[in-house]
């Protein structure tokens, strides 16, 4: 085979690998969204602009707006604050068990909402083992959203401030500037890049928080994602639902492209040197008070949640296992099936969902990573949209849309499609660099000599992608066990995952209820912890970081 006629097979290849991602994404995100669009634009088939006239003059939408911007922008000042001092040591100094507690940090991240909002029930809520109840205020959301949303903070601007050389601060020190006069005109301003990266998707994820809010907030705080919850499952009001779900895409549209223009705007080029050369060990009783402080910080700000969740599981009158046991019994746990029922579907659910979120990502992944030009950057932003999209407005469209041709809104298959759309764009972001690391010499080699573009793919850059592909998938597992948004609306009652199972409980009164929603939480804790624990341990430079 000729050069050229490599090429020619290499670039069919690419062809035939767009069709699985690009037909996936047009029918389980373009069609629902756009059919979310008709329902808020067209009742009866003529323009009907009452709903979003319903939005604008109604004083109580205005208020769920109005609050789901605030308790955003609220959120991410608070979440950088808190993140700023992790960030600086992770960044700075090198010490034992450093490797670990960035792993543990991770773990809120990826842990799903509910249990994050069980995990404050149970220290902040009535029965709070500190004698302060903060459940259904504002503080509690807040504390949740730091807990949830401060490992991205640490990860982005941590990873950044690793490789900037501390010889500018040093240089500044001995012009006479104060340390925080050297952070805040040395450092603060090459560290604006990332800091705007962590601050835009610590607010696109406050402010379509879901399930903190439902639980947490109750029906005295609502944002747009609750409210259009509401609108569907208890009021039946498509068209407002539609229109509040056109308001909030609106919404996170305006976000991602105010943050796309100010990246454009403030690109330098940053001389980076190697993070091993800029960590150093504590050389003072200083430095190693800071470093003892960050670490209690971190006890307190990430485990202490999870330390009285897995301690409450535990706490019963009727014997340390009660709530355990009382899983396995179907009257009192989620309806008409058992909890340890709800753990087989969410095991099951996750294993489908890697499995789709693998294929479709790493095709994708390949056409991106083999591909240039405004076509293939098209096609990486397209990849992307389902991330700035809400879970609900997901599954609020998937409900609206698959009732024709075929009327799939009953059947449990749903649940797996909808995770892996959400876990389709880690997938990507995870694989495109390790692809490109792939000399293009080798692919065209193996095909001059040969080999189809599937066997191109399986022999070349399969085994050098394998490490990727395992980081994926553990990241697509995690991400299906713990999604709640999309699945409130697409679960049947026979089938609930364990966010649905746990969410149930919770709304239930009893010990007995309040006690299994706090040992399936912890079931679910340990699974995700464990999940993304191994996941972190296959990281290669450049895989599994924000």
């Amino acid at each position: 085979m000729t050069i050229r006629k490599a090429g020619f097979a290499l670039k069919a290849g690419k062809i035939a690998l767009v069709g699985i991602p690009l037909g996936f994404l047009a029918v389980f995100y373009l069609y629902p969204v756009a059919s979310i669009l008709f329902v808020g634009l067209f009742e009866g088939g003529t323009l009907d602009l009452s709903p979003f006239s319903d939005v604008a003059t109604s004083s109580s939408l205005r208020g769920v707006a109005w609050f789901t911007l605030w308790q955003a922008v609220v959120s991410t000042v608070i979440t950088v604050v808190a993140a700023m001092p992790i960030a600086y040591v992770f960044a700075r100094f090198e010490f034992p068990g450093k490797r670990v507690l960035s792993a543990l940090l991770v773990v809120p991240f990826v842990m799903p909402t509910v249990v994050v909002a069980t995990a404050f029930l149970a220290l902040l809520g009535s029965s709070s083992p500190l004698g302060i109840n903060l459940n259904r205020t504002i503080w509690i959301i807040f504390a949740a959203h730091v807990f949830y949303n401060v490992a991205v903070v640490v990860r982005t601007v941590g990873g950044l401030w690793s490789h900037l050389d501390p010889r500018l601060e040093a240089a500044a020190r001995s012009l006479g500037a104060t340390p925080a006069q050297a952070f805040r005109s040395v450092t603060l301003p090459l560290l604006r890049p990332a800091l705007a990266a962590a601050s835009s998707i610590v607010f696109l994820f406050t402010f379509t928080s879901f399930g903190v809010i439902l639980i947490l907030g109750g029906l005295t705080y609502s944002t747009l994602e609750v409210e259009i919850y509401r609108q569907t499952r208890f009021f039946l009001n498509l068209p407002l639902a539609g229109a509040l779900a056109v308001v909030q895409l609106i919404g996170v549209s305006v976000i991602l492209w105010i943050y796309s223009r100010y990246q454009r705007g403030r690109q330098v080029g940053l001389r980076l040197i190697p993070a091993a050369s800029v960590a150093r060990r504590p050389a003072s009783r200083r430095q190693r008070l800071a470093i003892g402080a960050t670490i209690g910080y971190l006890g307190v700000l990430v485990v202490a949640p999870l330390a009285v969740l897995v301690s409450r599981s535990f706490n019963s009158d009727g014997g340390r296992f009660r709530f355990y046991q009382a899983l396995t019994e179907t009257t009192g746990s989620t309806a008409s099936v058992s909890a340890a029922e709800a753990i087989g579907n969410s095991l099951w659910i996750a294993t489908a969902a890697t499995v789709i979120a693998l294929v479709v990502g790493m095709t994708a992944a390949a056409v991106v990573a083999y591909s240039t030009g405004p076509a293939a950057r098209g096609f990486d932003l397209l990849l992307m949209l389902p991330l700035g999209t809400s879970a609900v407005t997901i599954g609020f469209g998937m409900l609206v849309a698959f009732d024709w041709p075929v009327d799939l809104r009953a059947s449990v298959l749903l649940i797996p499609l909808a995770h892996a759309l959400v876990a389709v764009p880690f997938v990507v972001r995870l694989s495109v660099p390790v692809m490109r690391s792939v000399r293009a010499e080798l692919r065209e080699a193996a095909a001059v000599l040969g080999a189809s573009p599937a066997r191109v793919w399986r022999e070349i850059d399969l085994p050098i992608a394998a490490r990727a592909l395992a980081v994926s998938a553990g990241f697509a597992f995690a991400i299906s066990l713990g999604e709640f948004g999309a699945t409130s609306f697409i679960a049947r009652p026979e089938t609930p995952t364990l966010p649905i199972a746990i969410f149930r409980l919770l709304g239930r009164p009893g010990t007995l209820n309040f006690g299994q929603a706090m040992a399936m939480s912890t079931i679910l804790m340990a699974v995700t912890a464990t999940v993304i624990l191994l996941t972190d341990r296959l990281r290669v430079r450049g895989i599994g970081d924000f």
